[in-house]
């Protein structure tokens, strides 16, 4: 009998050290897309958010414990990866993901459970739209295609564009819409809308069209692997049109597997990256750290945007003064003119962030910043 009360305390006192242990830790969930199609995107901005907690391990006097899930680039599995995370690990806030079709499944459960989520690179308005616990650290879509419009027909006096879209592709489909209808309203024409699927290599039927309607430039909301072969294509067909794309084409590898085809390709994206001149003190911290663990690599606006959703999650939890999720949902709802690397962040009355867009430009076999663009109302 003294044996098993014995077995007993020790028992009581393991459990005991364990919910101490629990108490004296706050974590911080990841989903993000590490394997499968979208793997380059996700790859970079869990990097962009370990190096936020590498140099902000702690908060409220307790450890900060990432816990990162990959969602395989797939709906069903972003959805599962979200569950595991409340369910199994316990997590407090959840960081992800690249993919709005992905933030979007992952969403549905977080928003159940009543975890808040911040969203990294998620652009599509849907993520957000209705939701309680979901917020995001990028501008959403219909500001971005402005972007694009405002930028090629009154910077660069281009009067007729055309599209093309990837409809498997909730992120293309939704900067295709908002350009054109922005691109219109403006004066703009445009004269042919093309479509493809992911996963297409070839592309010649699209840009033989493409070239006999004769546009000024073509808007391509593609990520940055599908694009660059578009691009390549496109060159080799003669193509004297230019292309636009957006923050999905914004990876360093998109040099190296387009070659001096994307030279002189312009997208639109976040107010930050490495070429810039003249960096907000977050920023430039970002990038000498970025440096220190990645020299052979430089940052992009996604590595840039999964560190300030953790810098977010940090900012949050700080004032809440609380590790519980809903006050933290609270205070990432009032959020407003927090310094992050890509420019001042606010949160908007539908949950996303509003902040500064730019454009950069391959020049040299480079990206170029050229500066800021407001879109035109």
């Amino acid at each position: 009998m003294r044996k098993i009360f014995g077995l007993a305390l020790i028992a009581a006192f393991v459990a005991a050290g364990a919910a101490f242990a629990a108490d004296d830790v706050i974590k911080i969930g990841v989903f993000n897309c590490l394997t499968g199609q979208n793997a380059f995107g996700g790859q970079l901005e869990l990097e962009g958010t370990q190096l936020a907690h590498s140099l902000m391990p702690e908060v409220l006097g307790k450890k900060v414990e990432l816990v990162v899930v990959d969602n395989k680039s797939d709906k069903v599995e972003a959805a599962n990866a979200v569950t595991r995370l409340i369910e199994n690990d316990k997590v407090n806030v959840i960081i992800g993901t690249y993919g709005s079709s992905l933030a979007m499944a992952g969403g549905e459960v977080a928003e159940k459970a009543g975890i808040p989520v911040i969203g990294t690179s998620c652009t599509n308005p849907l993520v957000t739209a209705g939701k309680k616990f979901y917020f995001r650290a990028c501008f959403i879509d219909p500001f971005q295609g402005t972007g694009a419009a405002t930028y090629a027909l009154r910077t660069l006096g281009m009067k007729k564009g055309a599209t093309l879209t990837d409809v498997a592709n909730d992120y293309s489909v939704g900067l295709s819409v908002f350009f054109k209808r922005a691109f219109e309203r403006m004066g703009g024409e445009v004269v042919a809308e093309l479509k493809y699927q992911s996963g297409d290599q070839d592309f010649t039927a699209q840009l033989t069209e493409l070239i006999s309607k004769k546009p000024d430039f073509v808007f391509l909301p593609a990520y940055f692997a599908e694009g660059a072969i578009v691009l390549k294509q496109a060159r080799e067909l003669g193509a004297e049109f230019r292309f636009i794309g957006a923050d999905a084409m914004d990876n360093p590898e998109i040099v190296t597997l387009g070659g001096e085809a994307v030279e002189g390709f312009m997208h639109t994206t976040f107010a930050y990256d490495p070429s810039m001149k003249d960096m907000n003190p977050v920023a430039a911290k970002f990038t000498e750290e970025w440096k220190k663990v990645h020299p052979d690599k430089d940052p992009n606006v996604n590595s840039a945007l999964g560190y300030d959703c953790y810098v977010m999650a940090i900012d949050a939890i700080t004032r809440a003064g609380s590790a519980d999720p809903a006050k933290i949902r609270d205070a990432l709802e009032q959020i407003k003119d927090l310094p992050t690397v890509t420019g001042m962040t606010t949160i908007n009355a539908t949950h996303d962030a509003e902040k500064e867009m730019g454009i950069v430009e391959i020049r040299g076999g480079k990206k170029t910043f050229l500066g800021l663009v407001k879109p035109e109302a």
